[in-house]
């Protein structure tokens, strides 16, 4: 195995999990040069890893990059995204290509019919059991993200009055139903004494600057103000991190920080749950007792389809604040 393409589009978090995977090729296979395949918008991610010796890049379409894929002649592709689009990639290389199992009639009989079938397995372990033919295992070290100095400093410039330590709120997701409501993250400012930092796209600053409200003081709203690694770089140095289900939650992990996540309209049996397996102890997770309409799906909504939305409102802030304990 001398050239090896692995293919993930995205996520932010779902890029991130990959990170087990491109370490240990690299390590147990040090002759194969690795190459990896994502959105432009997210490279960043992948960008500077060392052990990744070329990043392929598209905006749009798969067309875009396949002359320069077919040129690479690879010796095998690893599929960790497995969607029309990778399988078009596949078809045109044309060689041998390994996928893991997405388990989506599982994940349905979950959310529809509230059976749960799935496997008690990490996503990230999953991964390996698809790649056991490799004879790549998982060297249980957890997940990695490379931050260079100029993401650092970026950091740094944004964080300029803030005395260490901290915790970071990462208040952002995707969809409505993974989002704590903004009520709930300022009952948890007086729950949560010291500095504090929101951290999230620009689309939450105006929803970080309400909740910057109740203590202006020791709040920072780093919401859209840096790019995604020095966000990183932020949640890096934090003491802990208390955070919806999303790509900043398994940032957190890269670092070994502790972490309590938020669980709404999803759920932990899904299998991308905080993935810290030298320390365990430091991860807790939170959700709400007795709502039988969890999950209503496996990515979340703009809305909540009951109208009621008790996966997030049900939830005590002060369950919150005792993980956030525990944790550290």
């Amino acid at each position: 195995m001398k050239k090896v393409l692995l293919i993930r589009f995205s996520s932010i978090g779902d890029i991130v999990l990959t990170s087990p995977v491109i370490r240990s090729i690299h390590q147990q296979h040090p002759e194969a040069e690795i190459h990896f395949l994502t959105k432009k918008s997210l490279s960043d991610l992948v960008m500077y890893n060392p052990r990744i010796s070329k990043v392929y890049t598209l905006s749009k379409k798969v067309s875009e990059v396949l002359p320069a894929l077919k040129a690479e002649k690879y010796d095998v592709v690893i599929d960790l995204h497995k969607n029309i689009r990778t399988s078009l990639v596949k078809l045109a290389l044309n060689v041998p290509a390994f996928s893991y199992h997405k388990l989506n009639y599982k994940k349905w009989m979950l959310v529809r019919l509230k059976v749960n079938m799935l496997p008690s397995i990490h996503i990230v372990d999953r991964y390996f059991d698809a790649l056991e033919p490799l004879g790549i295992k998982n060297d249980g070290k957890g997940l990695e993200l490379f931050v260079p100095p100029a993401y650092e400093e970026e950091a740094a410039r944004v964080m300029e009055s803030v005395k260490e330590p901290y915790v970071v709120f990462s208040i952002g997701a995707a969809h409505f139903t993974k989002r704590l409501p903004a009520g709930k993250w300022k009952e948890l400012v007086k729950e949560v004494g010291g500095t504090l930092v929101l951290a999230g796209g620009k689309e939450e600053y105006a929803v970080a600057e309400s909740i910057r409200e109740e203590a202006p003081q020791r709040i920072i709203n780093a919401c859209g103000a840096c790019s995604i690694l020095a966000t990183a770089a932020i949640i890096k140095r934090a003491a802990a991190v208390i955070t919806n289900d999303t790509g900043l939650m398994h940032i957190a992990t890269c670092f070994s920080r502790p972490v309590v996540s938020v669980w709404g309209s999803t759920v932990p049996e899904f299998g991308m749950y905080p993935y810290l397996p030298l320390h365990p102890e430091r991860s807790a997770i939170v959700q709400a007792s007795g709502v039988t309409c969890r999950p209503c799906s496996k990515i979340g909504y703009d809305s909540c389809p009951k109208k009621h939305f008790s996966c997030m409102n049900q939830i005590p802030v002060s369950r919150i604040r005792e993980a956030l304990q525990q944790v550290i």
